[in-house]
């Protein structure tokens, strides 16, 4: 076995084109470091919600220039086998280690293949490159970035010409193009052919923009803004000076690309402490809210003044810079956006994740829009017939699907300021909308136990466990249905799952796509009859969301 792994990785070796992979795997080679070799060589990286994804290393199970290029070639052929045999494929790439690399092969092996390659002029947004596929006119786009996982991460997401990303059966063809490239050698890269974009791509996207906001909406609200080390500064700042808003204050500290985000333990908005650094900033400026971009700009996460817990805001004097921040919630993010267009009049399709709150059927089914609810990730989403909006609780919100088909941390930003702007023009917050959304539909409460593991193996007996020694109740509340989404349902293909219903509860639980994670979405919903009783209500909902938690723990051994 160990003779096989390390002759495994010499193979490996003799074909890297990285002399810094080069470097790392002769020297686990020469230690005999077996451990660390069956890591990497035991399998491949395999395409999840959003594509390649892994920690940078040499191996197969790694994220390097091998297997970059291997991925590169086989949606080539993939392509050329959908009759795509001149087809322009745009590739994108954020400020991560290896980033610009691994876009540069890209590129080399798209040309070598026969296909037209086109790079962005340098680190963006990844929804700049998901709009440039469309407006170019591509048959498919590559974005080398791995969002908001740690620094040691990169990744690789794949799209098709209508600008969202692959879904089934698509990834599982490229995977099988790929299983069948024997040899790097035998991967044509030439070293020039490409071409490299101007910024007219980028003017075209800053220019769309403007659409997603309503002609002479007031643009008076005041933000803090971190991009979170990654992408999204220039392109924000822009974008706000195009709309008119007050120019937003920087978090210098985490304004700069970065790759390894050194003021976060997670470059993830989500993440604890994360956002520290806004807050103190807003303690010094006293904006109207906080807007964060994680490091592909893809994701919008909006902090408030927080209330009294009674409603109020105790914060409505510009001058009390004593008060505390909070991270809105996605759901709730999600909530006040749905709001905001549906009081613009938007028409058509509302679309979210099964994990996201079902507060958004609410809000369609009172505005009289249509409601679809997909499997997680914008992929699908993406695909929702005639979608005006969507939004999925991991700070995800697509609110231009013409122009950008995936979720957009720009132009969220901008219609969350506008929504902003028009109630501070009422006198009246963001906190105060969703306590009117509490009272006309219930107070839909969300929270999320999310174990992070560092054995995979520990997710899949979790899942196990819960499916052969099924709870019977949580939190007292008895479970009324349980689907195996494994299953597939009416309108969901299959997907490694399990959702719970109980009397005013929901709970899902899933193996993240993206990261070593278990995530259970729950949520309760509790009837309000005024604004009164709203404390009583948010009380309740925090006892019961606790004891979802400790009891979900519980059965899934957790």
């Amino acid at each position: 076995m160990h003779d096989e792994l390390i002759a495994q990785a010499q193979a490996w070796l003799t074909e890297d084109p990285d002399p810094d992979t080069r470097t790392e795997l002769a020297r686990l080679i020469d230690a005999q470091d077996h451990t660390e070799l069956a890591a990497r060589f035991t399998g491949t990286l395999q395409f999840g919600t959003a594509g390649l994804r892994g920690e940078l290393g040499a191996g197969p199970m790694r994220m390097n220039r091998s297997v970059v290029i291997r991925a590169a070639a086989g949606l080539a052929a993939y392509l050329k086998k959908q009759g795509h045999d001149n087809g322009l494929v745009v590739i994108g790439y954020d400020a991560r280690h290896k980033s610009i690399d691994f876009a540069l092969d890209t590129a080399a092996v798209m040309t070598g293949a026969g296909l037209r390659a086109a790079v962005l002029p340098r680190p963006l947004p990844t929804p700049v490159l998901a709009f440039a596929i469309r407006h170019l006119g591509a048959v498919a786009g590559v974005e080398v970035t791995a969002s908001h996982n740690p620094p040691r991460d990169n990744g690789y997401k794949v799209y098709l010409g209508d600008g969202s990303q692959i879904v089934p059966p698509a990834d599982i063809d490229i995977a099988a193009e790929i299983a069948a490239i024997q040899s790097l050698t035998a991967v044509p890269r030439p070293t020039l052919g490409w071409d490299t974009l101007d910024d007219s791509v980028l003017d075209a996207y800053l220019a769309r923009t403007d659409a997603v906001l309503a002609k002479d909406s007031p643009r008076t609200a005041r933000t803090v803004y971190t991009a979170m080390h990654g992408v999204g500064k220039d392109v924000l700042l822009a974008a706000f000076a195009r709309a008119g808003f007050p120019t937003p204050a920087l978090v210098t500290e985490q304004a700069d690309p970065d790759p390894d985000f050194p003021t976060v333990a997670f470059p993830n908005p989500e993440e604890p402490g994360a956002m520290d650094l806004a807050f103190a900033t807003a303690r010094e400026t006293t904006p109207d809210l906080i807007i964060a971009n994680d490091p592909d700009a893809d994701r919008c996460a909006v902090a408030v003044r927080d209330g009294d817990g009674n409603g109020n805001d105790t914060a409505a004097a510009d001058t009390d810079t004593d008060t505390d921040w909070r991270m809105l919630r996605g759901d709730e993010v999600g909530a006040l956006l749905a709001a905001h267009l549906v009081h613009r009049g938007a028409t058509g399709t509302f679309a979210e994740s099964i994990v996201s709150s079902s507060l958004l059927g609410r809000i369609a089914e009172k505005a009289g829009l249509p409601h679809v609810e997909t499997l997680t990730g914008f992929k699908w989403i993406a695909r929702a017939e005639g979608l005006r909006y969507g939004y999925e609780e991991a700070l995800g919100y697509c609110v231009d699907p013409d122009g950008v088909r995936d979720k957009d941390g720009i132009t969220a930003a901008l219609l969350i300021t506008e929504l902003a702007s028009r109630l501070k023009l009422e006198g009246r917050t963001l906190l105060d909308l969703l306590d009117d959304l509490a009272v006309e539909h219930g107070l839909h409460a969300t929270d999320q136990l999310s174990v992070r593991v560092e054995d995979l193996s520990l997710i899949a007996a979790a899942m196990r466990r819960l499916r052969e020694q099924p709870p019977t109740e949580l939190a007292g509340l008895p479970i009324t249905r349980t689907d195996d989404l494994t299953q597939g349902t009416e309108s969901l293909p299959p997907t490694d799952g399990l959702r719970y219903t109980l009397d005013g509860a929901r709970v899902i639980v899933r193996p993240s796509g993206t990261e070593p994670k278990l995530k259970c979405y729950l949520e309760v919903v509790i009837p309000v009859a005024s604004h009164t009783d709203l404390p009583a209500a948010r009380a309740k909902a925090t006892t019961l969301l606790e004891s979802i938690k400790r009891d979900l723990s519980k059965a899934a051994g957790i």
